[in-house]
């Protein structure tokens, strides 16, 4: 038996597009558009005014989320998972802080680990990477968009 006879069947996967909306409802974001990018190893999730400060002996980061699409400033305040080199869409190493969030995408939700970047000249506020979907049982199909429908986030803050 060869090794790829050894996978789960293909039809048991969800189906989602290279853009979906999305939430992160710990950080007070709401349907928000992410581009799936699988060329990315870690997410980004667009942050400004990022100031990484301590409570109770562990380190803390309070950043800005500016929510274009409904013209608001979100302002969250999160522990810092940890500080990793990431490398930017010109391939050239950062120093990111980063983040674990729980993140709801259609009807499913989990949690992801998101560096804090400044996205302005980018398409998207925030990139989903492969490590965000890999083991939730999706496959993202290139050629559409919106697959999943809206999060099913049941309180928004």
């Amino acid at each position: 038996m060869t090794r790829a006879n050894k996978r789960r069947p293909i039809a048991a996967a969800d189906v989602i597009g290279w853009r979906e909306i999305v939430s992160l409802p710990e950080l007070g974001v709401f349907d928000m558009r992410a581009k799936i990018d699988t060329g990315a190893r870690t997410s980004a999730l667009h942050a400004e005014d990022w100031e990484v400060f301590d409570r109770d002996g562990r380190n803390w980061v309070r950043f800005r989320v500016p929510a274009s699409r409904h013209h608001t400033v979100i302002k969250a305040e999160v522990p810092v998972l940890d500080e990793r080199s990431i490398k930017n869409t010109s391939g050239v190493p950062e120093q990111r802080i980063v983040i674990r969030t729980l993140l709801h995408l259609g009807r499913h939700h989990w949690h992801v680990d998101v560096s804090l970047a400044d996205r302005t000249n980018m398409g998207f506020d925030m990139i989903l990477g492969r490590t965000a979907i890999r083991r939730h049982n999706v496959l993202v199909d290139a050629g559409r968009s919106f697959l999943a429908g809206k999060p099913a986030t049941a309180v928004k803050h």
